[in-house]
């Protein structure tokens, strides 16, 4: 007997030597590790830990701009909207779907409350992102257009309180900007905020569609002012401007016609802060 055979006799349950082995053991697989979440872009703060402030994007981005709307609501409009007035505009949310624009809505907490589900199917459509507008939409610094004024003590919670708003509403893409109502602010706004930890959001064209019934009027003010790495405030705001979406089907098709394609915020901040040699 060959010293294979001998060494196979006197193992127990041993096989022809020839025969099928034992299956190598099962590789358990590798943990697979869950997809990155993508942190939106946001700027230093500024001198003292300020607020800091965006306005536009860099040229260099190419052409690029940015579409923006401002979803107003004040805190004591609530008796108006039971009385049927809209503060919503979903014809023009529709109109920007069908266009495939992407859009940033900065919206009032108080919108949101008023308009839960809309907030939702905004803040959940990957095509739009919801940014802060505070949540009563009252000034952060006086005189601004007839607005009631926050107290310098209230600022940073008013602005935490629009978050809270668009989380009870289930919205998801939301990101850490504000716009201030009015666009008014100063450095005492600034510090005031530094809690909260956002961007302020500016612009460097103005739609011009707050209470204007001329939708031409408004295209133009828009396409005479778009640059490389505009950002463009408009409203979404059925009440208060109601000639926006007719303005949009016009805007949108004549800037790609031009070569621009449309960005949220977060992708226009993404690329840089415009420099004061960028401005038109």
């Amino acid at each position: 007997m060959s010293l294979l055979g001998v060494l196979c006799a006197a193992l127990a349950g041993c096989a022809d030597a020839t025969g099928p082995r034992p299956a190598p053991p099962r590789q358990t697989p590798a943990a697979t590790s869950p997809s990155p979440v993508r942190v939106p872009p946001t700027m230093a703060p500024g001198p003292g830990g300020t607020t800091p402030v965006f306005a536009r994007g860099a040229a260099a981005a190419g052409r690029t701009v940015a579409l923006t709307f401002d979803a107003d609501m004040t805190a004591d409009q609530g008796p108006r909207a039971a009385r049927g007035e809209r503060f919503d505009n979903p014809a023009l949310i529709d109109t920007l779907r069908r266009l495939k624009v992407d859009a940033t809505v900065f919206m009032t907490g108080r919108w949101a409350e008023e308009y839960p589900d809309q907030a939702r199917a905004i803040g959940n459509d990957p095509r739009f992102e919801i940014a802060n507008h505070s949540y009563s939409h009252h000034a952060f610094t006086s005189p601004c257009y007839g607005l009631p004024t926050l107290a310098r003590r209230d600022m940073a919670a008013d602005v935490t309180r629009a978050f809270d708003a668009f989380r009870t509403a289930g919205a998801r893409n939301v990101v850490p900007y504000f716009r201030f109502p009015g666009g008014c602010y100063d450095d005492g706004a600034l510090r005031a905020l530094a809690a909260a930890k956002v961007t302020a959001v500016q612009w460097d064209v103005v739609g011009g569609d707050a209470f204007a019934t001329d939708a031409d009027a408004v295209a133009e003010q828009v396409l005479s002012g778009v640059r490389p790495g505009s950002l463009v405030v408009l409203h979404c705001t059925r009440s208060a401007a109601p000639a926006t979406e007719r303005a949009v089907r016009r805007i949108v098709p004549e800037l790609r016609e031009r070569g621009y394609r449309f960005v949220k915020v977060s992708e226009l901040m993404a690329a840089g802060p415009g420099t004061p040699a960028d401005l038109p």
